[in-house]
């Protein structure tokens, strides 16, 4: 008997559809381009993302892929918690433990030059051991989502990984957000041997941003 299939999310590139212990995840075509073309395009961006998601499978937690079609990666589905959903109602100490664990993640990342390329906390599913009304310790982070993901060795790619991830903690948990990047950037420096470059240049990409919105760049 077909297991029952349920639609997680519907994005601008992709459909998510939760099956059993699976997840598909389903590039939608695009109208607006010419069929050929769109049906390439997906095929690419799908391979490109199962072998991102392969390689970082030896660095970091994600969800293990099984099969890989034409725009189609089928994998397993983690039931944990997205870390927007939770971060704010976590214990200060498990925050913290959260933050440090991920600085070394993304420092794991960034080492063996994959960019998340959406690196926000809605694409970070994390696993906790304790009651799910009250988390006592984080088990782990799970890196979602590789959709917008590629390889790269220049600076600038790894800064605005950290300036996503960044302005996220700011829009969606502000009471948090300084203390919780602060801890994250510790670790990541710690980890990774270019870290306060990145750094550097991640200040740069926010001055940057800043002056766009004032008019002048």
């Amino acid at each position: 008997m077909p297991q029952k299939q349920k639609i997680l999310a519907r994005g601008a590139e992709a459909i998510l559809i939760h099956q059993g212990t699976h997840l598909l995840k389903r590039r939608v075509q695009k109208r607006y381009r010419h069929p050929a073309l769109d049906a390439q395009l997906r095929t690419r961006r799908t391979k490109l993302e199962s072998r991102i998601l392969e390689k970082a499978s030896n660095l970091v937690a994600v969800p293990k892929v099984l099969h890989v079609r034409e725009h189609e990666i089928e994998m397993e589905f983690i039931p944990g918690k997205v870390l927007s959903e939770a971060l704010d109602s976590l214990t200060p100490k498990v925050q913290e433990e959260v933050a440090k664990n991920l600085g070394a993640d993304v420092a794991r990342l960034h080492s063996s030059n994959i960019i998340h390329g959406d690196l926000t906390t809605s694409n970070l599913i994390c696993t906790f051991f304790g009651k799910e009304s009250a988390p006592r310790k984080l088990n782990k982070i799970f890196f979602i989502d590789f959709g917008l993901g590629f390889h790269s060795e220049r600076i600038e790619d790894r800064a605005v990984d950290l300036h996503l991830l960044r302005e996220a903690l700011k829009s969606k948990h502000f009471r948090i957000a300084e203390k919780f990047f602060a801890s994250f950037a510790k670790e990541y420096t710690k980890s990774y041997k270019r870290g306060k470059e990145v750094l550097a240049r991640m200040h740069e990409v926010e001055s940057r941003g800043r002056y766009k919105e004032k008019g002048m760049l």
